[in-house]
């Protein structure tokens, strides 16, 4: 049995992800695993159709198909999305089409499913037979329980392989919208010197996007400011080196200008607006970069208090998983999400009012300075963090743990004496039966008694 391993790490074979990989190839010697770095080598593979066409012809000999890789950014690395965006446009998807294939990820386990549902669905879009998902922890492989679990998933992918087990697709074909976009009742709201920044890909290449983008500038006054991301130098994708976790400080500094744009346009923004189209089940793999690299801010809300909305051009309605990898990042970043609007969602006139909906919102909720509360992913996620940062990772996120200590995110629940003591009391005496009887009858009322107190307030 051969298994093509698509390396998504740009660190190549020096990654934590290849390591369990070759857990995989040692435990299991029956099978022959052909590694192939596609993430580390993807400039070369968009220019040499030689050196493409070598990882091609090696997944058409293999009998599956790993997709190995570390998460960046909610998702794949864009490099690796890049390698995705190459299957396509260079018309190799016969090579995959049938194979049995699975996912193996590593991270600290944030956002790891968003990850594998992006694989998954690239999968069902090749037509291949997606076995699973493995999402590993950075240290897991140093633990026994870990390793036997590493080795029951490969027994049982191979064994799937073997037996040609059928898979349960998860996705649904993409259907492109057909709706042609024309402005229309263009009615600009006050920006109320609130700065606007409209941050697109590349708007020559479609023609929706390209007046939805147009409209939504309109929508504000003055105009909102428009840059492509194509007109900025970036000469490559994040490295994955984490240099940048010592001092904020990335290895590209100087040699391109992603970090000054970054810093002194997007982040003095109080509006921003993320304009793009759909490609395959994300965004563009220019995009992904753009993401990526702003990693050089570290574990930190670097754009917190703005308000942030997307406009997307492509079948967003159907791709549940890219708004929540949006929606996701937004509240990690401690933003207001104003809203999506797609060419999907509705005829012209229902995506022009969307669209000055989604103006008017920005402007009333910046101007009050309105962010949300968190929900489940600021929440989990800043603990995931937090505990992370504290722990193994202070040593190589250093700016990370200034941070941290600085804005008091360091919010550990054994800090709270208080409630330590009352808690310690309250458990001893509900240990007696008259007293546990009378707990739970007045439970309710004392629940409510705090928020009484607070409604007689006047602020």
């Amino acid at each position: 049995m051969k298994i093509a391993v698509l390396n998504g790490s740009p660190k190549g074979e020096i990654s934590v992800t290849m390591q369990y990989a070759h857990f995989l190839q040692q435990r299991f010697p029956e099978a022959e695993f052909k590694f192939f770095d596609v993430a580390l080598k993807i400039k070369k593979l968009e220019k040499d159709d030689k050196a493409f066409q070598e990882v091609i012809d090696g997944v058409a000999a293999a009998d599956a198909v790993l997709w190995a890789f570390p998460l960046y950014f909610l998702v794949v690395c864009s490099q690796y999305k890049r390698f995705i965006e190459l299957i396509f446009e260079k018309n190799a998807v016969s090579a995959f089409r049938g194979k049995p294939a699975a996912c193996l990820t590593t991270s600290i386990n944030f956002f790891d499913h968003t990850a594998q549902n992006y694989i998954n669905a690239i999968c069902d879009d090749l037509e291949m037979n997606f076995f699973g998902s493995y999402s590993a922890e950075m240290n897991d492989l140093l633990k026994t329980k870990e390793r036997r679990r590493l080795k029951s998933f490969g027994e049982l992918f191979i064994k799937a392989v073997k037996e040609g087990t059928p898979a349960i697709r998860n996705n649904n074909p993409l259907v492109t919208p057909d709706v042609v976009f024309e402005i229309q009742d263009v009615k600009p709201v006050d920006a109320g010197g609130k700065k606007v920044l409209i941050v697109a890909d590349d708007l020559s290449g479609n023609a929706n996007l390209q007046k939805m983008v147009e409209r939504l500038r309109q929508s504000f006054s003055p105009a909102a400011e428009l840059i492509q991301l194509k007109d900025i130098d970036i000469k490559g994708g994040c490295l994955g080196c984490m240099q940048c976790g010592f001092d904020n400080v990335c290895v590209y500094d100087e040699k391109d200008g992603y970090r000054d744009f970054f810093n002194n346009k997007v982040k003095s923004a109080d509006i921003l607006l993320i304009a793009g189209a759909v490609h395959d089940r994300y965004l563009s793999s220019v995009w992904k970069c753009f993401f990526d690299r702003s990693f050089f801010n570290g574990h930190t809300p670097a754009l917190e208090g703005r308000q942030v909305g997307f406009v997307i051009a492509g079948p967003l309605n159907q791709i549940s998983n890219l708004r929540e990898i949006a929606r996701g990042t937004v509240e990690m970043m401690h933003c207001g999400l104003t809203g999506f609007v797609s060419d999907d969602m509705g005829s012209p006139a229902q995506i022009n009012a969307a669209l000055q909906t989604m103006a008017s919102s920005a402007v009333a909720q910046s101007m009050l300075n309105y962010i949300p509360p968190p929900t489940f992913y600021q929440v989990a996620g800043a603990k995931l963090f937090r505990d992370a940062i504290f722990g193994r990772l202070r040593v190589v996120f250093q700016a990370d743990h200034r941070y941290y200590k600085e804005h008091s995110m360091y919010d550990f629940p054994q800090k709270y004496y208080k409630w330590r003591i009352i808690n310690g009391i309250l458990v001893m005496l509900t240990k007696i039966p008259a007293v546990r009887r009378e707990f739970v009858k007045r439970m309710k009322k004392e629940m409510i008694k705090p928020c009484a107190n607070a409604l007689k307030r006047t602020e």
